[in-house]
Parts: structure tokens; C-alpha cells; sequence
């Protein structure tokens, strides 16, 4: 089996590129096909929801980091927080009204991205 560098086997990047490209094609087909304003029964489950997982995956992550033993299960946990905290930041902003949108804007730079971005340190360093 042939492994690149990092010892993870070649063909690891075709299973994720064919999703990827079926997932392109079915982007254009949502697109074209759902409405622009849709209003939902459960919206605040949904924002909540995930708010509650993200605090979740902040505090795995910073519980594994205050544990020497467990420090090793920092950068995947801090790579999943980082993810996370964007798609926050991307759906604040993207469904805020308009009189929202510039608080949206600020607390999406200067909280969730922010945080991103620290999250991201530790989650981009080579393990040792």
C-alpha cells in the first residue's frame, strides 16, 4: 500500500474527493431548487443546538489540554473547535437581518474568527 509522508495511504484522497464531487453537483441542484426566504419552526433549536455543541468541543478541547496525559487529543479537538467557531461566524452573519448585520459582522471577526484562530495554533503544529 503505497503512504504519503505522513503515513496515510494514497488512496485516502480519492474518498474524499468523490463526495466532494457529488456534493458540487448536488450545490448547483439546491441552488437552483430551494427558496430564498425560508422560515423554520424550529430556527432557535437549531442556533441553540449547535451552540451547545460548539461549548461542548471548547470544553473537550480544554479539558484534554489541561490533562498532560490526554494533551495528545488537543490538536484534533482543537481542529474540529476551529471548524465550528467558522461555520458559527458564517451563519451569523448569513442569516442576520440587515439592521443585525453589522453587529454580526463584528462579533463574527472579532469573537468567533478570533477564537478560530487560536483554536487553529494548536490544531496546525507537528505532533512530536
Amino acid at each position: 500500500m503505497a503512504t504519503t509522508r505522513s503515513g496515510l495511504p494514497r488512496r485516502l484522497g480519492p474518498l474524499y474527493l468523490t463526495p466532494s464531487a457529488i456534493l458540487s453537483s448536488w450545490i448547483v441542484h439546491l441552488c437552483d431548487c430551494l427558496p430564498g426566504r425560508h422560515l423554520s419552526e424550529r430556527y432557535r433549536m437549531a442556533r441553540v443546538g449547535f451552540d451547545v455543541f460548539l461549548l461542548g468541543q471548547l470544553a473537550r478541547t480544554g479539558a484534554y489540554a489541561l490533562r498532560p496525559r490526554r494533551r495528545d487529543r488537543v490538536p484534533p479537538h482543537a481542529a474540529a473547535s476551529t471548524a465550528m467557531l467558522c461555520l458559527d461566524a458564517w451563519f451569523d452573519v448569513t442569516t442576520s437581518t440587515r439592521h443585525d448585520l453589522p453587529l454580526s459582522l463584528l462579533l463574527a471577526a472579532a469573537v468567533e474568527l478570533l477564537l478560530a484562530g487560536l483554536c487553529w495554533w494548536p490544531a496546525s503544529r507537528p505532533r512530536t
